[in-house]
């Protein structure tokens, strides 16, 4: 896999899991907190989900790579 297509596989990859991982833990605000829209979370915890979507993005985007390299992915329709 090159270098671009491998960046943008990655960044697709951290697109779809930041996605899924955002709802984990969410609890909304209190009704009397001034301030805040009715659905905004209390604490969104933003830098642990985060961290949490680079580890599992890597790992996935590390197997596309193998499945790639060992020819169980071909992406290029030959």
């Amino acid at each position: 896999m090159g270098w671009v297509f491998g960046s943008a596989t990655y960044l697709i990859i951290w697109w779809l899991v930041i996605f899924a991982v955002l709802p984990f833990g969410v609890r909304p605000s209190p009704e009397d907190d001034p301030g805040h829209a009715a659905g905004a979370p209390a604490h969104p915890h933003l830098l642990v989900k985060f961290a949490v979507t680079t580890v599992i993005a890597t790992a996935i985007w590390f197997l596309a790579d193998w499945a790639v390299n060992a020819g169980l992915l071909d992406f290029r329709g030959s």
